[in-house]
């Protein structure tokens, strides 16, 4: 009987192996068909770049693409926001699949054929627009993927949520967008999602590989606008004056000692920068007023907390030791919660990236201060947040173009490969949650 026992399980573990390979041959080989397809889809999007909350040419292309496959789709959700839902031929969990679709106001200077040469008005200014952080591989790895995952439906155990969103890099003051307002319009309910999965794609880390982290990956950005308010005199009688110019001198030096001072740093990392000032017009003229934009760049809460009250207290009390006044106001136009990645989840599915990219391709990686509205589904259901490499082989890593420039430059031969991890994210999650 024990012999019956172990020979059925035996045999039924054997069947679910084959079953699974079976499964990621299926996927390799429709992923890998589409490669070309999916750099022609790049490169289009590419070439025709769109701001945040104006992705409208964007967002039409991927809504014919997503209905030819004949799935639900909603468009308009956030603005330009497209949703599509897949429903698998079994019952099981929702998984959402999140692409940002936007760029950014950055004049392009690669001598690729593509290139952008759009210019458009951002913040009363004209200037060039650039898909300078990869959000136009994203859609297009997306796009693949629900064309992958559909060609599978009738083996599906339960739903997928494709979520292509706008405005990932911020918008304008007094504009909505973004993750948080595709939240908040509903995208992570009816159906209610189980589990959230997005990739970003990375100018510096080698093309084949994908990186993971559990828990905070990315830090919760606060950005702030600090205002000094002083007493206008002539230069020659600084006498006369409270100087406002001297008085945000010392609450730059004094801020930059909250990391190195008040934080324990072998714990968490943390960024308190100053980024634009303005104050005065003349050399011979006091101002009364300097206003500065500065970021707070945290991976933990009580972090969080403790250096938004250090930057209070310092800019507040600064100004008053000088007898001037400040005011801060954090955050400043939109806050980004920490970017944080279930660690139960990635314990799970580490697995699943193992096997599609090859255990030596998937590296644990750093945290980062950069910032990804990402978590704000993260919020809403357990999440992992990959990155797939885009720098050619042999690139060195310190030197490749960084995101947000206009040099940034990704090599397309990885795009199948995020398309996989996309893929065999999903099918793994739900054969291991299905009812």
């Amino acid at each position: 009987m024990k012999k019956l026992c172990l020979f059925l399980l035996l045999a039924s573990a054997i069947h679910a192996f084959a079953q699974k390979n079976t499964t990621g041959n299926r996927v390799s080989k429709k992923a890998d068909s589409l490669q070309n397809q999916i750099v022609t889809w790049r490169r289009d999007f590419h070439e025709h770049p769109e701001l945040g909350n104006h992705e409208v040419r964007t967002a039409g292309i991927i809504a014919r693409h997503l209905q030819s496959l004949g799935l639900e789709v909603q468009t308009g959700i956030a603005t330009t926001g497209v949703v599509a839902i897949l429903r698998g031929g079994k019952p099981g969990p929702v998984v959402a699949l999140r692409a940002d679709m936007d760029a950014l106001p950055v004049t392009e200077r690669t001598d690729v054929p593509f290139a952008s040469k759009v210019k458009t008005m951002y913040n009363g200014q004209e200037v060039g627009v650039m898909h300078a952080c990869g959000h136009d591989s994203h859609m297009a790895i997306l796009m693949a993927t629900a064309e992958v995952l559909t060609s599978m439906k009738k083996d599906l155990h339960g739903t997928v949520k494709f979520i292509f969103q706008p405005a990932e890099e911020g918008l304008p003051a007094g504009e909505k967008g973004g993750a948080e307002e595709m939240v908040k319009q509903g995208v992570m309910e009816n159906p209610h999602v189980d589990a959230v999965f997005g990739l970003h794609i990375q100018s510096y880390q080698p093309v084949g590989t994908i990186a993971y982290r559990p828990g905070p990956d990315m830090a919760a950005v606060n950005p702030m606008k600090i205002v000094v308010k002083g007493r206008s005199a002539h230069g020659a009688y600084p006498w006369s004056s409270v100087d406002p110019i001297v008085v945000s001198a010392q609450i730059i030096n004094s801020l930059q000692t909250i990391v190195s001072r008040n934080l324990q740093v072998t714990r968490n990392g943390a960024v308190v920068t100053i980024g634009a000032i303005n104050g005065g017009n003349r050399s011979n003229i006091i101002p009364e007023t300097v206003t500065m934009l500065g970021t707070v760049r945290t991976l933990n809460d009580d972090d969080e907390k403790m250096i938004l009250e250090r930057v209070k207290t310092i800019v507040t009390k600064t100004a008053e030791a000088a007898g001037a006044t400040a005011e801060v106001i954090i955050p400043f136009e939109h806050h980004y919660p920490i970017t944080y990645n279930n660690p139960a989840l990635v314990a799970q599915m580490l697995p699943t990236l193992q096997a599609t990219a090859g255990a030596d391709n998937v590296i644990l990686r750093n945290a980062e201060t950069g910032a990804e509205d990402f978590s704000f589904y993260e919020q809403k259901a357990p999440g992992i947040f990959i990155h797939l490499g885009g720098l050619p082989k042999g690139g060195d890593p310190i030197t490749a173009p960084a995101h947000h420039t206009p040099d940034f430059f990704i090599d397309e031969s990885g795009f199948a490969l995020g398309v996989k991890a996309l893929c065999n994210l999903t099918i793994d999650y739900m054969t291991m949650h299905s009812k």
